[in-house]
């Protein structure tokens, strides 16, 4: 790896840590339970893998169906194994969806008014 490869690397895991840590000690509060330094580290490089893992997949996905960028299809793929987040995923995507649908049924409307406003205005 780069220099800077390597340094963005170091600092993405960091910031994993941090955040694990967070989760940890949020978690350990809610259950009256303390997680060990060994036990964060773990967890974080289990995660950092994963993402890794996830993230290679999700460009084989691209690839394989000639995109060079990443659709919430891919994600969708991703996914598939835990049934869990496979619903949550989707759940998300048709959210979003129908958010963009919103969005540009408000803006047909608005130019559509506008449009109405100029032509009573000639």
């Amino acid at each position: 790896m780069s220099v800077d490869k390597d340094e963005t690397h170091q600092r993405l895991k960091a910031a994993v840590h941090y955040t694990v840590g967070r989760i940890c000690q949020k978690t350990g509060a809610d259950y009256r339970r303390e997680f060990s330094r060994q036990v964060i580290a773990a967890i974080t490089e289990a995660a950092f893998r994963q993402c890794d893992v996830f993230a290679k997949d999700l460009e084989a996905f691209a690839r394989h169906a000639k995109r060079s960028t990443v659709s919430t299809e891919d994600v969708k793929l991703i996914a598939r194994r835990s049934t869990a987040l496979s619903n949550y995923i989707q759940n998300k995507s048709e959210e979003l969806n129908q958010e963009q649908r919103d969005l540009k049924k408000k803006n047909t409307g608005k130019r559509k008014s506008r449009d109405t406003e100029e032509e009573s205005r000639e």
